[in-house]
Formats: structure tokens, C-alpha cells, sequence
């Protein structure tokens, strides 16, 4: 069995993020404005992942999927990533990590997840309760064409939890295929007939189980670098395909495309078994010896494909990934919605940010070093990554009580 160690299996799940310099990350870290070329530039990095995970939070000035671009991507137009989904484009919205945008190709990928999901996961088998709504629904998108679920619905719900029949219905028709989602536009979704969204090249490829998990198994690994068991079947959330995981697994290193590989680390003894590619392999020595700028700080959303794994995070960062969305503010220990700080190959901390866009103004709420002893250099890492996200959201950065200096517009991207 191959070995590596945390600070290995960091830079190189780094490095395949797309964090560090294109040399290594081989994806591109710039992509001026808004236009083809922009929009081509964020494929590529959602390909690198195989999705780009959907979150409603805006508070920060931008929701995560416009985060986890903009962190990869200098010079990205922010409001570029609403748009990226619209009828004609080389996205579709499914269930991938979660709700998410993923590449057009992949689309055949997910046939077993659309068969598993004629019988809604969390409401049961809602399709064939109401086919005759079901049924309807179908019927009014043919003959009106693209309609919201609130026009579907012809009222409004009070919330995710306390949704009308109708909505129910028509998300259980999205995630069995039948229907699409066109595009959304404030983040409310417009849905669509399949047929009138997805090509018909990939409407009539149906792979089967074992194909589609051999597929995302190896997309996985090309995001994370290496990853356990865990981690892969939590990336595509397959906890019910587990045993035909383990034998895609298996099947995959029978033909080299992967091999076993052990994490050393602090207080596991016997270390943590996990996959790698062989190409990946090769590449964690010369990481190893390069020296990524520790005074360049960046910003990530706390659903970047490199954090949602708060473990994986523990393991390989040192680094609690907490979200305190939901806890009263008297109980918070760090805010609100705060976004970690990428400086190098470490997390130094996180901030709580507050987007004013009325006022003209990015507001930190708060500053967090993870580190007691804080550096020079991590404090300039802090604040040039303050700077560079409010210059690109157009916004006056609010001064904090963090006592930080703050960088110079424009400052260079992270491992450039």
C-alpha cells in the first residue's frame, strides 16, 4: 500500500481544487469579465469537480456557488455564476454533492439516481400518490411552457418544510428527470419538460449502476487528490450503493486506475486507509517542495468542495469548519455565515462578512486568526483577501476593529 501525510495529501487536495498556480492545479486561475471565454473558464473548474453545490445564502454578497468561482477565478465578473445556467448551456441542475449545477455530459451519469428517485427520498412515493396532479403538471408545462412553482402552485408556501402538494409534486418530477430546471432567476427556479432542456443524445444514453459509479468514483478523486472511502461516497451522497461502491473500488484498482493509500497522521496510529490515482501520486513530492506565498490570502464559501467535509478539513487542515447559520446569535462562537481564509497551503481563520450593497459598503463583522501567535504575514494574508473581495463586488471595505492593514487593490492571486 502507497503512504503519504497530512501535509501531502493537503497540497495536493489543494493543487486539484484549482488553489493553487495552473501549473499545478492545471486549471486556469484568471477569467476577466463576463463574457465566452469566462463562462468557459468556470466549466472548467466545475468539470474539475464533476458539480458546483447551490446555496440561497447571499449575506456575504454572494451565494456559494459564486463563491467557490470567484476564489478560483481572478478577474470573474461576479454576477456571472447566477447565469451560467440557462436552456442551450453545458449545465444541468440535479442532485449531485447536493442541489447542484453539473457539466451536460454527466447527465447519463445520474440514470440510476433518477430510476432510485421515481420514489421521492424524503416524501415517498409521491408520483404515484397524485399521478393524477403529477399527470397535470406534465400537461400545463407542455401547453403553457416554462413555469415557476409558485405559478404552478398558484400560491405561496411558507417555507421548505411546509410546501404545497404542487411543489412537492413537481420537485419529485425534477428528481425523477421528468421535469428540468431552465434556469432561476433570484435563485427561484423556472421549470421545464426534460426533453426541452437536456439533448437528445443525452436523454437516450442510459448507463447502468456500475458504470456511473466507476464514473463519479474517479471524478471524486480528480477533486479531492486523495480521499477515503468516506469521502468519496459522501461527495455524491451513494450511502445506498455502498456495497456496489466497495466493488466499483475494487474494480477500478484491478484495472490501475487507482490504488490504495494510507494517510499518516497525528493520533491514528494505523493511519487512515484512502484512494489515489497513480497520476496524483506523482505529483505530491514536487508539491511538496514548492513554496506557496503565505502573505496572499483568498477567500472561500464554507461550501467549497475543499470544506464540506469538516473530518477531512480536521484531518488535513487543523482547521474546525463550523457553520452557525442556525444557532442563535447568543450562542455563535465565530458569526453569522463566515468564510474561511486560504493563505498558502493553511487555513489561518475565518471572517463574517455583511454585504451592504445599498450602502456601498462590504461590512467584517468579524476577524478570526487561528493561530494565538499571528503573523505578519498571516495578517496580510487576511486582509489583501478582504481587499480583493470587495473590489471585486465593487463595495467600500468597512474598517474592523481587527486592527489589519489593508492590501492594495488587485493584489495577486494565491500560489500566482
Amino acid at each position: 500500500m502507497e503512504e503519504l501525510d497530512t501535509r501531502g495529501a493537503r497540497r495536493l487536495a489543494i493543487a486539484r481544487a484549482g488553489l493553487f498556480s495552473r501549473r499545478w492545479s492545471e486549471l486556469p486561475r484568471r477569467a476577466a469579465g463576463s463574457g465566452q471565454r469566462a463562462q468557459q473558464r468556470c466549466l472548467e473548474v466545475i468539470r474539475r469537480f464533476g458539480y458546483l453545490q447551490l446555496d440561497s445564502v447571499s449575506v456575504c454578497g454572494l451565494r456559494s456557488h459564486a463563491l467557490v468561482l470567484l476564489s478560483r477565478l481572478q478577474g470573474l465578473d461576479p454576477g456571472l455564476p447566477e447565469s451560467l445556467l440557462y436552456p442551450g448551456s453545458q449545465l444541468f441542475e440535479y442532485w449531485g454533492h447536493e442541489a447542484s449545477w453539473l457539466p451536460m455530459e454527466s447527465y447519463p451519469v445520474f440514470a440510476f439516481r433518477r430510476r432510485e428517485f421515481r420514489v421521492h427520498p424524503w416524501w415517498g412515493d409521491l408520483l404515484g400518490e397524485h399521478a393524477d396532479l403529477a399527470d397535470g403538471i406534465l400537461q400545463r408545462l407542455q401547453s403553457e411552457g416554462p413555469l415557476t412553482s409558485a405559478e404552478l402552485g398558484r400560491r405561496r408556501s411558507s417555507g421548505w418544510w411546509n410546501l404545497g402538494l404542487t411543489k412537492k409534486v413537481v420537485i419529485a418530477l425534477w428528481s425523477a428527470g421528468d421535469v428540468g430546471i431552465r434556469e432561476r432567476k433570484g435563485f427561484h427556479r423556472t421549470f421545464d419538460l426534460t426533453e426541452n432542456l437536456i439533448p437528445e443524445v443525452y436523454r437516450a444514453s442510459d448507463w447502468s449502476t456500475d458504470r456511473s459509479l466507476r464514473y463519479l468514483l474517479l471524478k471524486a478523486l480528480d477533486g479531492h487528490g486523495w480521499a477515503s472511502t468516506a469521502t468519496l461516497i459522501a461527495t455524491w451522497r451513494i450511502q445506498r450503493q455502498r456495497k456496489q461502491v466497495l466493488e466499483s473500488l475494487a474494480a477500478l484498482e484491478d484495472e490501475g486506475k487507482i490504488v490504495r493509500c494510507r494517510l499518516r497522521c497525528a493520533g491514528r496510529p494505523s493511519g487512515i486507509d484512502g484512494w489515489i490515482q497513480p497520476q496524483h501520486l506523482e505529483l505530491v513530492d514536487p508539491l511538496r517542495r514548492i513554496r506557496p506565498a503565505k502573505d496572499r490570502g483568498t477567500l472561500l464559501s464554507p461550501f467549497d468542495p475543499v470544506l464540506w467535509d469538516r473530518q477531512r478539513v480536521q484531518l488535513l487542515f487543523g482547521f474546525e469548519q463550523i457553520l452557525e447559520i442556525y444557532k442563535p446569535a447568543d450562542q455563535r462562537r465565530w458569526g453569522y455565515y463566515c468564510l474561511p481564509v486560504l493563505a498558502g497551503d493553511s487555513l489561518i481563520g475565518r471572517v463574517d462578512l455583511k454585504a451592504d450593497k445599498r450602502q456601498g459598503a462590504l461590512r467584517v463583522l468579524a476577524t478570526h486568526f487561528e493561530s494565538d501567535s499571528t503573523t505578519a504575514e498571516q495578517k496580510t494574508a487576511m486582509a489583501s483577501a478582504l481587499r480583493n473581495y470587495a473590489d471585486a463586488l465593487a463595495l467600500d471595505l468597512s474598517p474592523t476593529s481587527s486592527g489589519l492593514r489593508l492590501a492594495s487593490p488587485n493584489s495577486p492571486v494565491p500560489g500566482t
